[in-house]
């Protein structure tokens, strides 16, 4: 397993470390964690993974084994091998909150610490942060896209690989599945585990109506027939209502579920066929490559469905293969302590990036929506101190680009700072949240924005902005360095 293990690292960050070994530039140094743009071209993104990031952080360690293995490769010293004996991570962590609703450009989680250190963990921070976040946010869209309702996840079998099932489960709970098939992140999680049964079952017994009545016999509480083994409105519906209605002598409920076919048309038949028996109460499940897209057209066409089981483009990332996050460095140290700024110039500009300590600031209106993202300074160590933004005062915000683009706002309430201290000195500052909380941040998150930045195709564009000190940071570095050619 890779949890812990310093040796889960990109090979250039070791020569790179070795590098500042032998120079002496291990000093402090600040990277920020972000990301560039949106996934699924969606409106927003679920921040996901942070505790699973510190955890591994705090046992982030070279074995022997693994130590003996750099040796092998006669690239790295002996002495430089020694000094990586002893590594372990003693820098400070922010962060934004777990389960928060996050955009391009703002710094999702400050490493401030030794520039080895720091450039050590990259890898492993970018690998369990992205993957989480780009699930979390795809399962929020389905979740949104089932207008609230119970989804279930389903994904085990068609995850990237074990620790790819365990990270899925996990952020598709945080961003708003209901329960999860994946037995072990039940157990690990504590997240409610569900399922109903395989065709494997009904075709095991001699007849579908013998498969659904032994069913019922052994699980009354949770009985829930698959009924399109072999026809699902031939024989399907009748045998299922047939054994339900010896569970509901019993004073039992039941339901069904729908895996393959013209789901839309099916789960009305259905519907009304369990109607007509007497069971308006009984619920219909489906699956079967379901996403967003799928879930939002069934729902706004009123397909009577009660929970959605959605698997493979939940856990995978249907379209979007990874989230777009990256880890660069903001500030470098002086030599006495203090801290220099700095920023990536690119022949991209989309991959230029905001120099110095940041802190992001969001704007709500009077009615507690969301109105505008803004990054300023937060550099205890600069002449001038962190900025911090005053309710009642006339603010201009500018595009990250430093273009011509701004806009004006007076806040009119506190505005909100989203990245918060969470490790000092490699020590955690507090118990991490339980998922439930991280869940429930999600969903009160997602109330305080427009529905129009929800919107599964062509969402509003949230403000992304910069202050007018930080803007002049970054026009003066720019120009530094055109000056410097």
């Amino acid at each position: 397993m890779t949890e812990g293990s310093a040796l889960f690292t990109d090979f250039y960050e070791l020569t790179m470390a070795q590098g500042f070994w032998k120079r002496n530039m291990d000093r402090r140094s600040v990277f920020e964690m972000f990301f560039r743009r949106q996934p699924f071209n969606s409106g927003f993104a679920i921040f996901a993974g942070l505790e699973s990031f510190l955890e591994k952080l705090k046992i982030f360690r070279f074995a022997d084994s693994h130590l003996e293995y750099l040796d092998s490769l006669g690239v790295f010293e002996k002495p430089f091998l020694r000094y990586l004996q002893d590594f372990r991570f003693s820098g400070d962590v922010w962060a934004v909150d777990e389960g928060t609703i996050v955009f391009p450009q703002e710094p999702l989680i400050r490493i401030d610490a030794g520039l080895i250190e720091a450039q050590l963990i990259e890898g492993m921070l970018l690998n369990t942060v992205n993957f989480q976040s780009l699930v979390a946010t795809k399962a929020a869209r389905v979740w949104l896209a089932s207008d609230k309702g119970s989804v279930m996840e389903f994904g085990l079998r068609r995850a990237q690989g074990p620790d790819g099932a365990m990270s899925a489960t996990r952020a598709a709970y945080i961003g708003g599945a209901s329960g999860t098939s994946n037995t072990l992140a039940g157990a690990r999680f504590g997240i409610p585990v569900m399922g109903t049964m395989a065709h494997s079952w009904v075709m095991s017994f001699p007849s579908e109506l013998e498969a659904f009545d032994a069913y019922a016999e052994i699980y009354p509480d949770r009985t829930i027939f698959l009924i399109d083994t072999y026809d699902t409105l031939e024989s399907g519906i009748g045998h299922a209502i047939e054994a339900g209605a010896r569970l509901a002598a019993k004073g039992k409920n039941f339901g069904v579920r729908l895996d393959s076919g013209d789901i839309h048309y099916l789960s009305v038949k259905v519907r009304k066929a369990l109607d007509d028996a007497g069971f308006p109460k009984a619920t219909i499940a489906v699956s079967n490559d379901l996403d967003e897209a799928i879930i939002e057209t069934l729902s706004a066409a009123g397909a009577p469905i009660d929970s959605w089981g959605v698997g493979t483009r939940m856990v995978t990332g249907g379209e979007e293969a990874a989230f777009t996050g990256v880890y660069k460095l903001t500030a470098r140290g002086n030599g006495d302590g203090g801290l220099v700024p700095v920023m990536k110039f690119s022949d991209n500009p989309e991959k230029t990036t905001n120099p110095a300590l940041k802190q992001t600031w969001r704007i709500h209106d009077e009615a507690g929506m969301a109105v505008a993202d803004v990054l300023a300074l937060a550099d205890p160590d600069s002449a001038d101190g962190a900025e911090v933004l005053q309710v009642g005062q006339d603010h201009a915000f500018w595009h990250p680009a430093v273009d011509y683009r701004h806009f004006h706002y007076v806040p009119l309430i506190e505005p909100v700072a989203l990245l918060k201290p969470c490790m000092r000195s490699g020590a955690l500052l507090a118990p991490h949240p339980g998922l439930p909380e991280i869940r429930a941040r999600v969903s009160d998150g997602l109330e305080s924005f427009d529905g129009s930045y929800k919107r599964l195709l062509n969402p509003h564009v949230y403000r992304v902005a910069i202050t007018d000190r930080l803007k002049d940071l970054k026009l003066g570095l720019i120009k530094e360095y055109l000056g410097e050619r």
